[in-house]
């Protein structure tokens, strides 16, 4: 599913399941059938730089403490 597909809500609910720190990226796979990459690049397409860079920053951090985290 490429952005030009989604409507705003549903990037809105990905947007939103991406920054919560309870769903793995592995849920959004299976609700929205989009690959790890691709929300990682529809949040940098979406979030404003500083916000995405923070996005990334505690993900990374949560993924090395629990593997199976994002």
């Amino acid at each position: 599913m490429h952005k030009q597909d989604m409507d705003c809500a549903a990037i809105s609910e990905i947007i939103e399941l991406a920054l919560s720190d309870a769903v793995s990226f592995d849920h959004i796979r299976v609700v929205h059938g989009l690959a790890p990459d691709a929300v990682k690049a529809l949040m940098r397409s979406e979030l404003k730089p500083g916000s995405y860079r923070a996005w990334r920053k505690r993900v990374r951090q949560f993924s090395d403490r629990r593997a199976v985290y994002k």
